[in-house]
């Protein structure tokens, strides 16, 4: 049973950063994307950023520049980083991991997710 399980979210004010983790339990199945999406109020999830099986990183136009995405295999351990900088209360929702399966058969898993919240 795999399990994607936030940490790091909070509240900043405008200009701050903040660093938010994925970990991964179970066994993902390979290849796999892995990826943070976000759902602010009464908006659509969208994808904030993801990285491939190859190693490909993807980013929401609106996040370009100000987040970086690195993914952590050390000790057959997955963690998924996102580093969030320079912070716009246009950034404040509930940020939510996500991993799928490249291939079919495929496979989807989310988290709960982690709010953030920016302050003018």
């Amino acid at each position: 049973q795999v399990q994607l399980v936030e940490s790091g979210g909070g509240s900043v004010q405008a200009g701050g950063s903040l660093r938010l983790s994925c970990a991964a339990s179970g066994s993902i199945p390979n290849p796999y994307t892995m990826g943070w999406y976000r759902q602010a109020p009464g908006k659509q999830r969208e994808l904030v950023a993801a990285v491939t099986s190859g190693g490909s990183t993807n980013y929401a136009d609106s996040v370009k520049g100000r987040f970086t995405l690195a993914r952590d295999n050390a000790n057959a351990k997955i963690t998924l980083y996102l580093q969030m900088n320079r912070l716009s209360p246009d950034d404040t929702a509930a940020y939510i991991c996500n991993a799928r399966k490249e291939r079919w058969p495929f496979s989807i898993y989310w988290g709960q997710g982690t709010q953030v919240t920016v302050s003018s």
